[in-house]
């Protein structure tokens, strides 16, 4: 009687089939082949190029290093303060650093210096003018933003309509007038 199975096996079919009957489950059947990556072996604080990218170790961990690590940087509290030594643990201590780069007792201690001084009001007033310029610039980014916003929509049907009318040109006499009177806050600010 002929064979039904007309399969032709490989080498490697072969060999698994003969290690399984023999219970060598974990033999092998082939052999690999390949090549090596040369390694460098780098050490804390060297930097170097590998793949387009810049790469350093810090305590033990490669890192890679970016354009934005200066301003991750600026943005960390540290765990002390710089000036005194003491612990930067309290909110108001990470909210003062920000804007001093000290902690909170150190800023206590120079504004109490600043009114021994007289020259606590000047502070004051600059502090309160830098805040505003800040916001008032921040708003008229708003509103220009707003202004040169695209009134057109794709319908369903793909459509296309200009929502263009008496609001927009509403919206945008109101948003001038609000650039007008920033302006305006500005000048009396200096």
């Amino acid at each position: 009687m002929e064979s039904q199975l007309k399969k032709e096996f490989d080498s490697k079919a072969v060999n698994r089939a003969r290690n399984l009957v023999n219970k060598d489950f974990g033999k092998r059947t082939t052999v690999g082949t390949g090549y090596e990556k040369k390694r460098e072996k780098h050490s804390e604080g060297d930097i170097w190029e590998e793949d387009g990218r810049t790469w350093t170790i810090k305590n033990g961990v490669k890192q890679n290093i970016t354009k934005l690590d200066s301003a991750k940087k600026s943005m960390q509290t540290p765990l002390t303060c710089p000036k005194c030594g003491g612990s930067m643990k309290h909110h108001l201590a990470k909210k003062m650093y920000k804007v001093h780069g000290f902690c909170f007792d150190c800023t206590v201690d120079m504004e109490a210096d600043l009114r021994k001084a007289g020259l606590y009001e000047k502070y004051e007033k600059t502090m309160m003018r830098g805040n505003m310029e800040a916001w008032a610039n921040g708003l008229e980014q708003w509103v220009q933003d707003t202004l040169a916003e695209s009134m057109t929509y794709v319908t369903e049907e793909g459509d296309v309509e200009d929502w263009k009318g008496n609001t927009q040109k509403q919206k945008q006499e109101l948003l001038t007038g609000m650039i007008e009177y920033l302006k305006h806050l500005k000048k009396h600010m200096e």
